[in-house]
């Protein structure tokens, strides 16, 4: 039997009616239903934009340390660069930059006015990497395009008007993109390899969100957990990486689940990646969608607030402060299981 592989997904016809339109998004429920995970082509985001977001990457992650740390994440920060990132408790062997929205743009950034649940968006020197802000920010509005477009797709996929998923990412959502550099050291210790530590790049989990696109560079590093097996996801020269979240595997009852994924620690060469992670505004509330429940289905998970749980899966992220919680804490005890 040949080894699956994750589908690719021409969808520059979503745009468009008729069957092309309607074979994408039977594909995409397709892929969600059995992988979780698909790449895109056709999206729309130009080889020159991606080409500059990868060199201001490289440039930023190269920056010396003390230039980094300027930016560093707090508790109270989300935003900015960190190298002790947890998952599910555990120290992931990479660096991360992060950015999100800010609600007014024409203030300054740490603007009370600015300030998000997340925090607010920390740059590194203008002197050291003039582009790198511009670049970023017209990145995050193309992967927003191509998230709301997926994400409609993924409603009439359901079988439920798009404007039922899209509404709660209308205004200040708390989407955020991610950079990610995986050296071939341990980030703390740089004598050490960082497949030597017995860690992963980033130790397997779920999405917390709806969405997440990743922008992934030539080395193969992703694996997703299909049928009890893990399967890399090789790279597609200029496609994106779709997974959805734990919120679609709720507002669908578990018929799309999220799927469990990791990161291989880099070994003979380092690796860059960069998420964008589409989430809605901190006071959604999200729950199965009543129309996919009935009395033969009934709904699996009571209603969950982003806000809050984002907030505590950020906290595990930071530091060890606990179990991270999970949309199974959510589950309404003896209905159903995991699946179609």
């Amino acid at each position: 039997m040949p080894a699956k592989r994750v589908p690719v997904i021409d969808i520059q016809h979503l745009g468009s009616w008729g069957s092309r339109h309607d074979e994408t998004i039977t594909a995409i429920g397709g892929a969600c239903h059995e992988y979780g995970f698909f790449q895109i082509t056709g999206h729309g985001i130009s080889s020159d934009l991606i080409e500059q977001v990868w060199c201001e990457t490289k440039r930023f992650f190269a920056l010396p340390l003390d230039a980094k740390q300027a930016v560093s994440r707090s508790k109270e920060n989300a935003r900015g660069w960190y190298n002790r990132e947890l998952t599910k408790n555990t120290r992931d062997m990479k660096e991360v930059f992060d950015f999100g929205t800010s609600p007014n743009p024409d203030l300054s950034d740490d603007d009370p006015a600015n300030w998000t649940q997340d925090g607010f968006n920390r740059w590194p020197d203008v002197h050291l990497c003039p582009r790198f802000r511009p670049v970023m920010q017209e990145y995050f509005r193309a992967c927003e395009r191509v998230a709301f477009t997926l994400l409609k797709a993924i409603a009439k996929s359901l079988g439920v008007p798009p404007e039922m998923l899209t509404h709660d990412f209308v205004g200040p959502h708390t989407s955020f993109i991610r950079l990610n550099h995986y050296p071939r050291h341990d980030p703390l210790c740089p004598e050490q390899p960082a497949s030597a530590t017995g860690h992963l790049g980033v130790h397997q989990h779920t999405d917390a969100g709806a969405l997440t696109l990743l922008l992934q560079d030539d080395v193969s590093a992703l694996e997703i957990s299909v049928d009890g097996q893990w399967i890399l996801v090789e790279p597609v020269i200029s496609a994106l990486v779709v997974n959805i979240g734990d919120i679609v595997q709720v507002w669908s009852n578990d018929r799309y689940p999220a799927p469990l994924h990791r990161v291989r620690a880099s070994t003979n060469r380092e690796r860059y990646s960069l998420p964008f992670f589409f989430n809605p505004v901190s006071d959604a509330d999200y729950a199965p969608l009543a129309a996919l429940t009935n009395e033969e289905s009934p709904p699996r998970y009571w209603p969950i607030n982003w806000g809050n749980f984002r907030y505590k899966r950020q906290q595990g992220d930071y530091a060890d402060y606990g179990a991270e919680n999970q949309i199974s804490d959510y589950r309404i005890p003896g209905v159903g299981a995991v699946g179609p």
